[in-house]
């Protein structure tokens, strides 16, 4: 393979040497050189970047040595040659980025102060930076209505600016396929095919693009008015979960340093809400390893289907149930830890109350915008119940904190009530892509010897790498476990299964790069992967922080398989914490 060659460039006067193949935006970044952007979506991680080059807010200027017409050209796009002089800095470049976000603006709906992402629009903190001050035309766009069809997010096509963002995310890094551009000129937006109702598609509710829409032209559904008036009814017993990736990314909604652990405080502000019970998704987790672990167990013992996958993720199963049902076997029954918690709120929490469940409102709070439509699945329902009422997100959360008024930085640390607060650290690291099959791991390994296992931490299975392979001694068999975040990575570990080329014993799946510490309901971290890597490292030192760090070793778990489950992977045990899947029609 030839090297690549070396160019002499000069931006803004200042001269530079880098490689050929890149483009005058990275250039400029060498630089720090600051050129605005907006359609620009740069995936370091996932080495992928949004191509379209549709917004043209990034336009420079080259300065051309043979004529005196310079000429303006889209940076991110645009690559590098030897001896090229750009000016980011001259009257016609500023000019030119300006009007681009005029004209983006004359056909964007002139409501900031109801938008659902006002103060966190980029389109709006754009024309703020740009000093655009006045729209100066008005397009004459259709006015399409929202599509509130799901359970899950919203799409408003009016506000849709055809930067693309969602299409890459979704067709190039989820592969779900399901975004496209729809229509021309000032109706263009982006949408499903034939611009069907989203609940009508095969789209997994992952929410990656709501994550990186700029706009509000995709957001998720706003449940936090649902929450309020359950709190308000004297008649409802409101309990509250949160779950493990919540409490390393909510800070940054008040100004905290990514990766800060506040937990404490996080229940400290749910009781200040007013909820009636405030408790750990954790618990939950801690559940679904003494059933998924026994499960692994008893496949591998009696030769059943392996691989296992973790069944953990509603994205990841939706997608399984579009796009490769035949393999609905695969994945592990145990329902996901916030879904089996609203199951034991509902039974045994009732009943060591004395509550009726009819009463009792179970709220969740998650880094994930899918879990939303999992709680309205019909097959994820005990008695007639829902296992869970409301979902809101780590955002809609914080809009809450911000409504009651509450001082998050300065609140003292609360411990989660009892008797379903007592959780481990084997649990807290489901926030992060390999977290599950580790603390899996760590169960399966000393109910299979019956030794202690000294070092808990497996550190072979972590990383942020969206396709990890490792492998585990587990007495005198080895496992080969494969770890997968994003949907592009799990369909790659699917389509080997389908093939019969498969050589995992048990994987794990998280539908959002890096797991849910980077899902759709997270805060904003705008495709900066370092934001992602200290929630990660914060997950660690959370489970480092525990005195119990094994799922079979919760004491208050222990305790209520005794009292009313019985056996892991037993009858009562399956009617409570499992569940099948559907083929669902892949469009």
């Amino acid at each position: 393979m030839s090297e690549k060659k070396i160019f002499t460039v000069k931006i803004n006067n200042q001269e530079m040497e880098v490689e050929e193949g890149i483009t005058i935006l990275e250039a400029a970044q060498e630089a720090r050189v600051k050129i605005p952007t907006l359609c620009h979506l740069d995936l370091q991680d996932l080495k992928m970047v949004n191509q379209t080059a549709s917004c043209r807010v990034c336009m420079v200027e080259l300065v051309q040595a043979t004529n005196n017409r310079n000429k303006l050209v889209p940076a991110c796009v645009t690559e590098v040659t030897e001896g090229m002089e750009v000016r980011t800095d001259t009257l016609r470049s500023i000019t030119a980025r300006r009007m681009s976000v005029e004209l983006l603006l004359s056909n964007h709906p002139n409501q900031c102060f109801t938008c659902p992402k006002n103060l966190e629009c980029e389109l709006q903190a754009l024309a703020k930076e740009l000093g655009v001050r006045e729209i100066k035309w008005e397009g004459e766009r259709m006015d399409y209505p929202k599509d509130l069809s799901s359970d899950a997010l919203v799409k408003d096509a009016n506000k849709c600016i055809y930067c693309r963002r969602c299409e890459t995310m979704c067709n190039e890094v989820q592969t779900c396929g399901i975004l496209s551009g729809i229509g021309r000129g000032f109706d263009a937006f982006v949408g499903p095919a034939f611009n069907i109702p989203m609940v009508e598609s095969s789209c997994t509710y992952c929410g990656q693009c709501v994550a990186v829409c700029p706009t509000a032209a995709l957001t998720e559904v706003n449940h936090t008015d649902k929450v309020w008036e359950a709190l308000n009814d004297p008649d409802k017993h409101v309990v509250v979960q949160t779950a493990p990736a919540i409490r390393v990314a909510i800070g940054e909604l008040f100004g905290m340093e990514p990766g800060t652990i506040v937990t404490g405080q996080l229940v400290t502000a749910l009781k200040s809400i007013g909820f009636d019970g405030v408790f750990d998704t954790d618990f939950g987790a801690d559940v679904t390893i003494m059933e998924e672990a026994k499960e692994l167990i008893y496949r591998m013992e009696n030769n059943k289907t392996l691989p296992i996958l973790t069944s953990c993720c509603p994205a990841w199963v939706k997608f399984i149930e579009h796009q490769f049902p035949e393999l609905l076997k695969v994945p592990s029954t145990c329902k996901s830890p916030h879904i089996i918690f609203g199951t034991i709120a509902k039974t045994y929490y009732a009943e060591k109350k004395g509550l009726n469940p009819d009463n009792i409102v179970v709220v969740s709070i998650m880094p994930c915008i899918a879990k939303k439509a999992e709680a309205k699945r019909p097959e994820l329902t005990k008695d007639e119940h829902n296992n869970v009422d409301i979902v809101v997100t780590t955002r809609e959360l914080g809009q809450m904190i911000k409504e009651a008024g509450i001082n998050f930085k300065n609140l003292p640390e609360s411990e989660f009530d009892r008797p379903l607060g007592e959780t481990t650290g084997a649990s807290v690291i489901f926030g992060t892509t390999g977290g599950v099959i580790e603390a899996a791991i760590r169960t399966v390994y000393e109910w299979v010897t019956g030794e202690e296992l000294k070092e808990v931490e497996f550190g072979q299975l972590r990383g942020i790498e969206g396709l990890r392979e490792a492998k585990v001694k587990i007495g005198d068999k080895e496992l080969t476990i494969g770890i997968a975040s994003g949907l592009g990575n799990a369909r790659v570990i699917l389509e080997e299964i389908r093939e019969n080329e498969s050589k995992y014993d048990a994987i794990e799946i998280m539908a959002c790069p890096g797991g849910c510490i980077g899902g759709g309901g997270q805060p904003y971290h705008h495709g900066n992967d370092e934001i992602v890597k200290k929630r990660q490292e914060a997950i660690y030192r959370e489970d480092r922080r525990k005195t119990i760090r094994k799922s079979h070793e919760n004491p208050e778990v222990l305790r209520m398989y005794k009292e009313y489950v019985g056996e892991p992977f037993g009858e009562r045990a399956h009617e409570l914490f499992h569940t099948h899947y559907e083929e669902r029609e892949r469009i």
